[in-house]
């Protein structure tokens, strides 16, 4: 059907997200499914930005960055699981137009704002073992929060205009997005107005977020493996490399999934393929953050251990407290019954 015979058609109001497939069984699996992958997302990240706060020993640049990142995990996964999940409780899988559009605005703004602030991360650790002795001075409070705060910035900037341009297409034939949330080339493909500048854009956007950031965490690692290669011992060079190990596992993952869907070629055929791809970046790499950067990271988990010991002392002290204050009240009572 041509172009010009879909704008005859009523305008869409809604979308259908058509999602992982269909069926209760099949419902039912993937709502329990994503349900404990939500719950371990949010629990596991707000640790970390909890365990950052309070613990003195990890106010350090990489810890900040780590902070940054665990909030940004958090508004990524509640920006499609909790619409995803009460799409397979209630079996109601439409969203308006409108809603679907800011959901695509966040979710870009929250992608692109992830590409810069892994590729701070890595610059922070290429300082941290390349330059050891210029780090402190180098990476200063004052430039942590100019990096961090330019990784958010730039993020939401630069989905705002690609998002504008989607939103004034026409919708006016078929409603269904083959994809679990609303996404640029899904939403795009239903289109009945001329989308060519537009998925130019999105291509040139997507690879402006992703190329210089991947490139630069690509040459960061490069020279941090060079340097650790050139340390005389085993043990030392495990020690130093064991600093960004961990980080280097969510880059990869995120980088490769990412660049696989957005700044490759499309085609009609990639669609399935791709939504498998998302997955990766948008519910299993805030899943794995927190419990990478936990179960790996020595620092991290002795922090755990004297949190831990001062919440155990704590409730120690509490119970004696508690133990104190009942036999007082015994005494208390026997005194006055031999006052009687």
């Amino acid at each position: 059907m041509t172009k010009q015979e879909w704008k005859n058609k009523t305008v869409v109001t809604e979308f259908i997200l058509l999602g992982f497939g269909n069926g209760p069984e099949l419902d039912s699996i993937l709502f329990l499914m994503f349900l404990l992958i939500y719950i371990v997302t949010i629990t596991g990240n707000v640790f970390i930005i909890v365990l950052m706060v309070a613990n003195r020993q990890l106010h350090t640049p990489m810890y900040f960055f780590l902070g940054n990142l665990a909030c940004l995990e958090i508004c990524y996964s509640s920006n499609i699981l909790p619409r995803m999940l009460l799409s397979y409780l209630g079996g109601d899988r439409s969203i308006s137009v409108n809603r679907c559009f800011t959901q695509y605005y966040f979710f870009g703004c929250l992608a692109a704002a992830e590409c810069y602030l892994l590729a701070v991360m890595s610059y922070d650790r290429y300082l941290a073992v390349c330059k050891p002795l210029h780090y402190p001075s180098r990476m200063n409070g004052k430039l942590c929060l100019q990096l961090g705060a330019a990784s958010w910035i730039n993020g939401f900037l630069s989905n705002s205009i690609l998002t504008f341009l989607i939103s004034n297409l026409d919708f006016c034939g078929p409603n269904e997005i083959e994809h679990f949330f609303c996404d640029s080339f899904p939403m795009i493909k239903l289109s009945c107005s001329d989308t060519h500048v537009v998925g130019l854009v999105t291509s040139v956007v997507a690879g402006v977020c992703s190329l210089p950031p991947f490139l630069l965490t690509f040459s960061s690692y490069l020279y941090i493996i060079i340097t650790v290669m050139r340390i005389p011992s085993a043990t030392g060079r495990k020690k130093a490399f064991s600093t960004c190990s961990s980080h280097l596992i969510v880059v990869i993952l995120f980088y490769w999934s990412i660049l696989t869907v957005y700044v490759l070629p499309h085609h009609d055929i990639q669609i399935s393929p791709n939504k498998v791809f998302s997955v990766f970046y948008t519910i299993l790499t805030p899943l794995v953050n927190p419990l990478i950067y936990s179960l790996r990271n020595k620092e991290v988990k002795e922090a755990l251990r004297k949190q831990t010991s001062k919440l155990l002392a704590f409730r120690g002290l509490l119970s004696v407290k508690k133990k104190g204050v009942i036999i007082l009240n015994e005494l208390q009572v026997q005194t006055q019954l031999h006052g009687m």
